[in-house]
């Protein structure tokens, strides 16, 4: 490997939007992240949306009724 073209390798502070927290290495010394295994549905078994401007909703008034339902012809 060719030296002084590597970023640093350090100490990473990762925190989570729900507030757990912990320490791993990466090339930056903080990261905030959104879900992390403390809160993830995957892990926790409990089902969450993480709904942002309503889009759970425009979703469903945009595929309500009769979308796509076109008859071929």
């Amino acid at each position: 490997m060719k030296d002084g073209i590597h970023p640093k390798y350090v100490e990473t502070k990762v925190t989570c939007g729900c507030g757990n927290s912990f320490v791993t290495r990466s090339t930056k010394p903080e990261l905030k992240v959104d879900i992390c295994n403390a809160c993830h549905p995957f892990y926790t078994g409990r089902l969450k949306y993480v709904d942002t401007a309503g889009r759970i909703e425009k979703f469903r008034s945009k595929f309500a009724g009769s979308y796509g339902l076109k008859k071929k012809g």
